[in-house]
């Protein structure tokens, strides 16, 4: 069931500003001088852990026998970030080893997760609402364009042919070496970017389920097994590869729609730090939120719930929204399990953007292990045919997650990057922030039809970012911001002494003369962000003030007890703790709202 909440009179509640106050009273966390990340301290002598060390040189093997003579083996060498991983090393030595001149950072080599999520049928109308057909219409498709997409591999199926991937790689090593999908999560997401439709395309009226940049070419590289898990250092390697093929296949974008908590600052972090030189070697990386919004004890949105590396200010982080089943955007909402910033730690203000992420039809492969699993997700024939039958489609299948979002923007920004070559990833990053759809309906709430909970949604800059993905807007607009005058860097929040909540952007991002967020006539925060989002700013003009007004308490989010606004939702173990919860939610899709519910338009 799918109802509005009355208006009010002003953007933030006073539980959204006691939650933002209950989250950065700590201040920033900044990484300090110890070598040993967070997670890695107070282990049991007994254990053995995987683990990535960075050095102070690229490794050689002299640096390398310095973890294997302890019992170790090499996994994979990481030279971009003048690393190794290494397995199932002793706990014993960890000591020994950070206490090395030559050794900078050692960090746990975490597990990484697909972002979906699996529900029922329908039809989503994310181009419908994302107005795509504008780019298909000015002969736009993404040819030329390399989109590298980190996940379980593609499978053969009709939508995704030879001539699309032009390149395969696995770096699992559970499937012979070969980068074929066993799981589903890839092939689902490389439909989003590129697929064909062939197989839906059919007699008048029927439905086509095309990819975004369906001319696109496509760079396979498999980091995920077949129960769509892998590690740390499995994601490094690819990102790795993808910035040593970049000119030979003309590597723009890589998709990422795999993530894991927070343990550290995205500064020491080895996974955001690959990311980052992937973007500094000039590639977008579009990164999902994670699917950890729902906190199914207390029914209550979870803010601070970004997974890494989806963390790092500089990557496009894209969180997911809703259609409701309709092909009209106005009345979109965010998706009850989408993460929410800021982000753990280092309180950087993600997500960037969101893009449709439930309830997405795209393709899959019949006996992979999703399909098995959840045989209910098989699309059925009359989402595209006009036969009316009811039978399982053998080419089709239905995903909820922000990992459905974020290849949206990675097939938007193939298509920007066909339009303008010359484009920079912070050009990029700049140009969908700044022409996102702002209109958003301010609050909501949806009530899960399998638990019966109720969770109210607030479209606030923690939940939506800059807005939702306009791809007619962005390959309208020809503004660009300067190059070499700075980055487009995701801001992070800190609190005043006075109590209101500010939107820093520091010395690190561009100045308020510098045109990208900073107050210039092309860039202006309030373009970037919406008025609706953040209200006024302060008089270094460098920073965007939340409302410090003394709001109401309506409880629409947090309510206003204190047991559930310090203890189940910012408890130290969550918000400025070392750790964060998994990375994979359990919740399940968003239904569209039924016919029978009441909706009221709403608009800023």
């Amino acid at each position: 069931m799918f109802k509005r909440k009355p208006a009010r009179s002003a953007v933030w509640g006073r539980s959204i500003l006691i939650a933002c106050v209950l989250i950065l009273c700590a201040g920033p966390a900044r990484a300090g001088a110890q070598k040993l990340s967070p997670d890695l301290k107070n282990r049991n002598h007994s254990d053995r852990v995987d683990i990535i060390v960075q050095f102070n040189q690229t490794p050689t093997a002299t640096h390398h026998h310095k973890v294997l003579h302890a019992g170790g083996t090499l996994r994979h060498q990481l030279k971009y970030l003048r690393a190794g991983a290494y397995e199932r090393v002793p706990a014993s030595v960890l000591a020994e080893l950070s206490a090395d001149p030559s050794v900078v950072h050692v960090s746990v080599d975490h597990k990484v997760h697909m972002s979906g999520t699996t529900p029922g049928a329908t039809l989503d109308y994310h181009n419908e609402t994302m107005n795509t057909s504008a780019g298909w219409a000015n002969g736009l498709n993404g040819a030329g364009v390399g989109v590298a997409v980190l996940d379980s591999g593609f499978a053969p199926v009709d939508d995704i042919t030879a001539s699309n991937v032009i390149y395969s790689q696995d770096f699992v090593g559970d499937n012979g070496g070969s980068a074929v999908d066993l799981f589903g999560h890839g092939t689902h997401v490389a439909g989003i970017i590129a697929g064909s439709g062939t197989d839906s395309t059919g007699p008048l009226d029927s439905y086509t389920f095309q990819g975004i940049a369906p001319g696109a070419n496509l760079i396979n590289l498999r980091v995920l097994d077949s129960n769509g898990d892998g590690q740390d250092s499995d994601v490094i390697a690819a990102i790795q590869t993808a910035v040593q093929l970049q000119s030979t296949y003309n590597i723009r974008v890589i998709s990422l729609s795999v993530g894991r908590g927070v343990f550290e600052s995205y500064t020491a972090d080895p996974l955001c730090q690959a990311v980052e030189q992937a973007w500094q070697a000039g590639i977008v990386v579009v990164v999902s939120a994670g699917n950890n919004g729902r906190d199914a004890s207390t029914g209550t949105g979870l803010y601070g719930s970004i997974t890494a590396p989806g963390n790092d200010p500089y990557v496009i982080t894209v969180g997911a929204m809703n259609t409701l089943g309709t092909s009209d955007r106005t009345d979109d909402i965010p998706t009850t399990y989408t993460s929410r910033g800021p982000t753990l730690i280092d309180q950087i203000v993600k997500p960037d953007i969101v893009a449709p992420g439930n309830l997405i039809v795209s393709l899959y492969e019949p006996g992979d292990t999703l399909a098995t699993e959840f045989p209910g997700n098989i699309a059925p024939d009359y989402l595209y045919q006009t036969n009316g039958s009811s039978a399982p489609s053998s080419s089709y299948f239905v995903l909820s997650g922000t990992s459905m979002a974020a290849p949206m923007v990675s097939g938007t920004a193939a298509l920007i990057l066909q339009q303008n070559p010359a484009m920079t990833p912070d050009q990029v990053k700049a140009r969908l922030m700044l022409t996102a759809f702002k209109n958003l309906v301010p609050y909501s709430s949806i009530t899960d039809s399998t638990s019966g909970i109720t969770y109210n949604l607030e479209a606030d800059i923690f939940t939506v970012g800059s807005g939702y993905l306009d791809v007619q807007a962005a390959l309208a607009n020809t503004d660009l911001a300067p190059p070499n005058v700075g980055s487009a860097m995701s801001p992070y929040a800190q609190i005043n002494s006075d109590g209101s909540v500010v939107m820093v952007l520091g010395s690190q991002y561009v100045q308020p003369t510098g045109l990208v967020w900073g107050t210039g006539m092309v860039w202006g925060t309030g373009l970037v962000w919406g008025t609706g989002l953040v209200l006024g700013e302060d008089t270094a003009g460098d920073s965007l003030v939340f409302a410090p007004q003394n709001l109401a308490a309506d409880g629409l989010v947090w309510g206003t007890s204190e047991d559930v606004a310090d203890g189940l939702v910012w408890g130290t173990g969550l918000v400025w703790g070392t750790s964060s919860s998994a990375a994979e939610s359990a919740a399940q899709g968003d239904q569209p709202r039924k016919t029978s519910s009441k909706k009221t338009s709403s608009k800023r």
